[in-house]
């Protein structure tokens, strides 16, 4: 371990820091703050505070003005270091919405006081119960009233809502039977989340799940938002969120490419370690030949993610390389948490040894951002060209 251990590469100065500002926040803080079921305000304010929160935000609006490669590694370190970024990480992905799509008086009026913290952008309300992943066919409405939309609808597992100050939406501006694809007819909102709880046209539902993400359900009752809030063009939100979208498949994927190494470096440090009939159990064929299968897929997903951000940086297409990024590390992380809670047997369930918390957080990733049955849907008709599967 000690050469993979010692490697360095081109963002190593923000591996440093990120991983000096995490020695702060150990094992036993993200813990206790899932154990209470909790947010790690102090964990997201310290980020915030060293600027790592704004590291997509350009440098003209306080921010760092970071590629997304950059972005990644930072969502990476806080993983490998014991955290769990999606406390944090819709910022990073929800904001280039804003960044790429915001007419300037949108970015002037948010992003500088996002950089700074004053105001949270974490979350994005687009599944709804009825439609999952099949976006085209939301139901929530926003409909134009003079100067202003009015809002109705229903969104689901729609995560970090209670400790953040705006919400991007999307929802049907016309309606699908009068738009020529069903991708048509959609756009995206800023949503004031405190201003429009407090008015009555939204109630915010949680959601008790398996893992500590503050995950909601929310309903929308003549909520109106003032037409300025519109972020782009009316009708093209579908297209304007992809952008975000495929930042959030490579992030996500960081994510786990970060929990895959966190899992090998402490299930190779306990096989060591661990002797039963007079040997180190990571001496058996059995232990070490699983452990070194899902490193090497660990290894292979960090290349993909590595290719997805420079496709992205460079303003290129990229779903394929995201999607197929996300696949690899959240398959490779699973596999690796496998084995991790696998050879450290009883001590693997143990809260203190901390193997089951991030074994509960890295499977979500089978399940979302996208299952890997919709990836593979992607991959076999959109890159291979097979007819849409059923």
């Amino acid at each position: 371990m000690a050469m993979y251990q010692n490697r360095t590469d081109d963002y190593q100065d923000i591996r440093d820091a990120v991983r000096s500002l995490c020695a702060e926040y150990p094992d036993e803080y993200h813990r206790r703050i899932d154990e209470e079921r909790g947010y790690p305000e102090a964990f997201v304010d310290a980020l915030t505070n060293a600027g790592w929160m704004a590291a997509l935000i350009p440098e003209q609006y306080g921010g760092s003005g970071l590629g997304l490669a950059g972005a990644s590694v930072i969502m990476e370190e806080i993983n490998r270091s014991g955290g769990n970024s999606g406390a944090c990480h819709g910022q990073m992905y929800v904001i280039n919405t804003l960044i790429k799509h915001g007419s300037t008086e949108q970015k002037e009026k948010y992003l500088p006081r996002i950089a700074t913290g004053e105001l949270r952008l974490q979350s994005m309300g687009v599944t709804e119960p009825t439609t999952g992943s099949d976006t085209t066919k939301i139901k929530t409405t926003a409909v134009r009233t003079g100067d202003r939309y009015v809002v109705n609808g229903q969104k689901v597992w729609i995560s970090r809502v209670q400790h953040s100050d705006l919400m991007i939406l999307l929802a049907r501006t016309t309606p699908i039977d009068q738009v020529a694809k069903p991708s048509e007819g959609m756009s995206i909102f800023m949503v004031d989340v405190k201003a429009a709880q407090a008015s009555g046209g939204l109630t915010v539902k949680p959601i008790s799940n398996m893992v500590n993400h503050e995950t909601n359900e929310l309903f929308f009752d003549n909520l109106e938002i003032p037409a300025a809030n519109l972020i782009g063009t009316e009708g093209q939100g579908f297209k304007h969120l992809l952008s975000g979208l495929n930042a959030e498949r490579v992030l996500i994927a960081a994510e786990c490419i970060g929990d895959g190494y966190w899992f090998t470096d402490r299930v190779v440090k306990y096989v060591n370690e661990r002797v039963v009939f007079g040997r180190p159990i990571g001496q058996n064929q059995g232990v070490q030949f699983p452990i070194a299968e899902a490193f090497i897929e660990i290894e292979a997903a960090n290349l993909m993610r590595f290719r997805a951000c420079e496709l992205y940086d460079a303003d290129l297409a990229c779903g394929a390389e995201a999607n197929m990024a996300k696949y690899l590390a959240a398959k490779a992380s699973w596999e690796a948490a496998n084995a991790c809670i696998q050879f450290h047997g009883g001590f693997g369930f143990a809260n203190e040894y901390d193997v089951e918390r991030k074994f509960r957080e890295t499977r979500l990733y089978q399940v979302a951002p996208i299952s890997t049955n919709m990836i593979l849907g992607y991959v076999g008709q959109h890159v291979l060209g097979m007819p849409k599967s059923y």
